[in-house]
């Protein structure tokens, strides 16, 4: 069997040196995190998803929060010094991202946009994102994509 293509993601990760194991999981299309995270037998509140959003300034924002849980518009527009943000509508994800829902990671996109990670992944030593395609997992320390990304932990779930 040939191996896969590498993602953006995963080539940002060789180029950092960034240590990281790869799962891959049969699927045609998106599934919520939560029906991945079982499918892969990976723990909830390591699971992360990674929701794109952008501001009343026009500027772009990841945040990645555990995939069972939800966002707070509210604490996650404190979090990054707007007075609002609201989440990208699915059509245009792939326009500003590069990526398509179900494999969007806070890695390798078209531009690195200010990422916050829910303060929960600061005390793991590893969590799982999304690879970078839809069928793709990754599991690395969550305090290296924070460095490597120039990102931090905040709180901004409900």
């Amino acid at each position: 069997m040939a191996k896969e293509a590498k993602t953006n993601a995963m080539r940002f990760l060789d180029k950092n040196k960034i240590p990281y194991e790869e799962q891959s999981y049969e699927c045609d299309e998106f599934v919520d995190g939560v029906t991945t995270a079982n499918t892969l037998g990976q723990p909830l509140d390591m699971t992360f998803k990674t929701l794109v959003a952008h501001g009343k300034s026009g500027a772009y924002y990841c945040f990645l929060i555990p995939v069972e849980r939800e966002l707070d518009l509210k604490k996650a527009a404190k979090s990054v010094g707007e007075k609002s943000v609201e989440l990208l509508h699915v059509k245009d994800l792939t326009a500003v991202t590069g990526y398509v829902r179900g494999g969007c990671t806070p890695i390798g996109m078209k531009k690195q946009f200010m990422t916050v990670i829910h303060s929960s992944a600061e005390s793991l030593t590893e969590f799982y994102i999304s690879g970078g395609r839809v069928g793709l997992q990754i599991k690395l320390s969550p305090s290296a994509l924070v460095k490597a990304i120039r990102g931090r932990f905040d709180d901004i779930l409900l």
